[in-house]
């Protein structure tokens, strides 16, 4: 099937709407979806025409090679109901001919407080992100105007599901599964390329308690540690178990090679602040790019705060604790943002960080999140293009 950069996707509502089962002052990440979801599938070689469906099950082989290899992916992102006018280049998505309600085009009038607009937060970054992890793992990239339009037009349908409290948004989940029926080792022929989405208020409540893991590896050189493949994630889960059985909610996980240098945590990057200095691990291929950590990067730079990409040993950290330099962490990422970091456990002691650093006003990572919020929420200038405006 050709694709333009705008097209229609067929619709098929759903009826009735389940948003009255939501619980709008609890709402737990992952717990509520929206009406609709986005399917597309792959098939002898090409994609197929993408349709909006009501969520649901799928229909799947006992035998689909996605439940016995590991070919199954994802990514995650949130959109957001903006509370004032945009007052910076943000970018309006592209009106569809067979579209007249779903977004301004660039003469028309700017977007006014309170008029109900929502805001993708960095969806091309994502995109890319997606392509590499397809890459890694052969699987077929779903072109760019299903990923892009696709999310524009889901949102669109459902933007009554986007929370309009403050720390809330409407987490998006694009994924995608080998559905060929086979039980061999082998690269599948055909897929199962989705969006659904959930709103979410926070991810992590209070600071959170972290170990230093020196036993168990995330990711190895080489691995699959910079994608988004769903075997990170199981392989994750038994280190991160015995942590929460020692009374921490993540893992600080550390090189493979030596267990010398920190990497990034369970459901994050990892931020500290030594002698004054952003400090995060440099990317590799057994580290997350993240898209919050990029963005994080982008705005201590532009306000003027010192950062720094390089190697954090364990023992500099253990340094840091004994002499006061490390005044605050926390990790970042789409569904936590930003969560401060209150002790980390390293080789079986507990270093506690200093409670006027950690989630206070004045801290950087405080000042990040409100810079951050402030632009995906409307209320400061654009000046990145980051958002993607749905009117």
């Amino acid at each position: 099937m050709s694709l333009t950069q705008s097209f229609h996707i067929p619709v098929q509502r759903a009826y009735p709407s389940r948003l009255h089962e939501v619980d709008w002052e609890n709402l737990e990440f992952g717990k509520y979806f929206t009406d609709h979801m986005l399917i597309c599938d792959y098939e002898d070689g090409q994609w197929k025409e993408p349709q909006i469906i009501p969520f649901g099950d799928f229909r799947l082989s006992p035998v689909a090679l996605a439940l016995h290899y590991g070919q199954t992916i994802f990514e995650g992102m949130k959109a957001f109901r903006m509370d004032v006018r945009p007052t910076g280049p943000s970018k309006n998505i592209p009106r569809s001919p067979e579209r007249t309600n779903v977004c301004p085009s660039d003469d028309e009038p700017p977007v006014r407080p309170g008029d109900g607009s929502i805001n993708i937060f960095r969806p091309e970054k994502h995109y890319d992100r997606m392509v590499l992890t397809c890459e890694r793992m052969c699987m077929p990239a779903v072109p760019r105007e299903v990923f892009i339009e696709g999310l524009h037009q889901l949102i669109d349908l459902d933007r009554n599901w986007v929370p309009g409290e403050e720390g809330s948004a409407l987490y998006i989940r694009p994924f995608m599964i080998a559905t060929e029926a086979r039980l061999r080792v082998k690269v599948s022929e055909s897929y199962r390329f989705a969006i659904v989405a959930s709103p979410t208020g926070n991810y992590f409540q209070q600071p959170v308690r972290v170990k230093v893991e020196r036993d168990f590896v995330r990711a190895a050189r080489g691995g699959t540690g910079y994608a988004k493949c769903g075997g990170n994630y199981g392989a994750s889960m038994y280190p991160t178990q015995k942590a929460k059985e020692e009374g921490y909610d993540q893992v600080l996980w550390t090189d493979g090679q030596t267990h010398r240098y920190i990497e990034e945590s369970g459901a994050m990057n990892v931020f500290f602040v030594l002698d004054g200095t952003l400090v995060t691990p440099p990317l590799s291929d057994s580290i997350l790019d993240g898209v919050t950590r990029d963005s994080l990067l982008k705005l201590a730079q532009r306000d003027g705060i010192p950062i720094a990409e390089r190697p954090v040993d364990v023992e500099e950290l253990k340094e840091a604790f004994k002499k006061g330099t490390i005044t605050e962490a926390f990790g970042a990422g789409t569904a936590a943002v930003i969560s401060p970091i209150g002790v980390i456990g390293i080789d079986g002691n507990d270093y506690t960080l200093p409670a006027s650093g950690t989630g206070s006003a004045r801290s950087i990572g405080a000042q990040l999140k409100d810079a951050l919020d402030n632009i995906r929420y409307g209320r400061e200038a654009d000046t990145e293009e980051w958002n993607f405006i749905v009117k």
